[in-house]
């Protein structure tokens, strides 16, 4: 498994889904809950300088990892976090190092496979949120999402996924015909059927639907 390469197949597909945005859109719901598509996508892009830094010695420095101010163009601004991470990562030694992830752990550096599969799982997972919260579709390959739900499944349930700061939820049980992605999903607590909630009668939005009970 070429965790590089899945985690660039995953980061690109994030990027391709956003240039869908429309302007009304950064302000949509997102299945993360209370976050606005603006918000997490923020997330996103200070993850992605997070974990830029991580793979150059720097993430032991918690103020790499907040969230990203986008101005007044957010789709250029995650493009350019997204390749800050994808070059960190193709740096040729980049492999033989180890991440300081502290919101992961403050005590533990991880190796650099295991860092990038984190990386990995977060963008998939992401992906789906953005693609949701447009009400358009994520294009992801058999290899990529076989390969989250094997990283998917080593994630610990239980209570450390309880609570706002938990970066998951407790899993949900699988709907009839689940395919990969959508045990991917419910592994991490993700309802793979919801969808935003209905606009005001008054306020229609382009996109919408009945929602379910949001999973951050």
């Amino acid at each position: 498994m070429d965790i590089r390469k899945l985690d660039r197949t995953a980061v690109r597909e994030t990027a391709r889904v956003l240039e869908q945005a429309d302007i009304e859109d950064w302000d949509a719901p997102t299945p993360c809950a209370d976050w606005t598509l603006r918000r997490l996508v923020a997330h996103m892009a200070g993850q992605h300088h997070g974990f830029a830094a991580a793979a150059a010695g720097g993430g032991d420095d918690l103020a790499v990892w907040q969230p990203a101010a986008l101005g007044a163009d957010p789709l250029t601004a995650y493009r350019t976090a997204a390749d800050a991470v994808l070059d960190a990562f193709a740096r040729p030694d980049v492999l033989t190092r180890e991440f300081a992830i502290p919101e992961i752990s403050a005590g533990i550096r991880f190796p650099a496979p295991t860092a990038i599969g984190f990386h990995f799982l977060d963008y998939v997972v992401h992906g789906w949120d953005v693609a949701r919260a447009l009400g358009v579709p994520l294009h992801l390959d058999t290899e990529t999402a076989e390969a989250a739900l094997v990283i998917a499944l080593r994630v610990p349930d239980g209570e450390r996924r309880i609570g706002p700061a938990a970066q998951f939820r407790p899993a949900l049980s699988a709907p009839p015909g689940a395919d990969t992605l959508d045990l991917v999903l419910t592994t991490l607590g993700r309802s793979p059927g919801w969808s935003a909630p209905a606009a005001p009668a008054s306020a229609p939005r382009h996109r919408s639907g009945q929602g379910d009970v949001p999973a951050r």
